[in-house]
Order: C-alpha cells, then structure tokens, then sequence
C-alpha cells in the first residue's frame, strides 16, 4: 500500500466501517447535482471535491474535512482522528480527494473503490458492475 494514498475499501467494508465505528464519516465528494438528483449512501455529509458551475477542484476541501471531523469532537489531541472515508461516483475523485487529505497529515483515510455507481458496462450504464447502490447498501435520492 502506498503511504500518501487514502486506503481502499470496498462498499461493504466501508459500510462495516461505520458500523462498527460510529465515529466514522462518510463523505460524498460528488457534485451537487449529482449527491441530490443520483442518489447517496444513507447518512452521508457532502463536501465537493469538484462542483458546478466551475468545476474546479474545492480549493476549501481539506479545511472543511477537518472541520467536519474537529466539529463532530472527533480528533481529540493525542488520539488519531476519526476515520474518514470518501466516495464518490466510481472511486477516481475519491482517490484523488484522498489523496490531499493524506498529503495535508490525515492518517485514517480511506476510500471507497468501487465508488457508489461503479464503473460503466458493455452499454455504458454504472450501477450494473459494481458500487454501493449495486451491492445493496442503504441509500437515498430527492
């Protein structure tokens, strides 16, 4: 494993995770858009890695990642953070938003490789080999 890269997980183990770690967060870093209108993992916080109408990297990401996990008690001095562990469409952006999270100190941080739709089929449809809406976990859309 390489050490300025977030961790892998597939969409059981991280739903595992925050099973079995309720300090645990989960971060949808999609699009607007796409977090409202495609659907997120139940009990998911969304924090853009890239958004409209630019998109361009969110150059506040980490601030707010760490805000998140500072607000919610979770880093206390002394102790490692609480697990973060990113998603987002097929495990790209997460890899890449975790790898700047890494990069800024943050130890435990994982990501989602499979993503929540999964990568494209012979049609070119997601959601048919893989990610969390595939395997079932919870999840909700407006």
């Amino acid at each position: 494993m390489n050490d300025d890269h977030p961790r892998p997980l597939t969409p059981q183990e991280a739903f595992e995770m925050l099973e079995e770690h309720p300090q645990a967060v989960l971060v949808d870093i999609r699009s607007s858009m796409e977090f409202l209108f495609v659907g997120h993992p139940k009990g998911a916080v969304h924090v853009p890695w890239i958004d409209e109408p630019d998109w361009v990297v969110n150059p506040h990401f980490v601030t707010e990642i760490r805000k998140l996990l500072l607000g919610g008690a979770v880093c206390e001095p002394g102790t490692a953070c609480a697990p973060v562990i990113l998603i987002c469409r097929s495990g790209k952006r997460s890899l890449e938003a975790g790898k700047a999270l890494v990069q800024d100190g943050l130890k435990a941080v994982y990501h989602v490789e499979e993503g929540f739709e999964g990568d494209l089929d012979e049609q070119h449809h997601r959601s048919t080999l893989g990610g969390w809406r595939f395997r079932g976990l919870p999840w909700e859309q407006c």
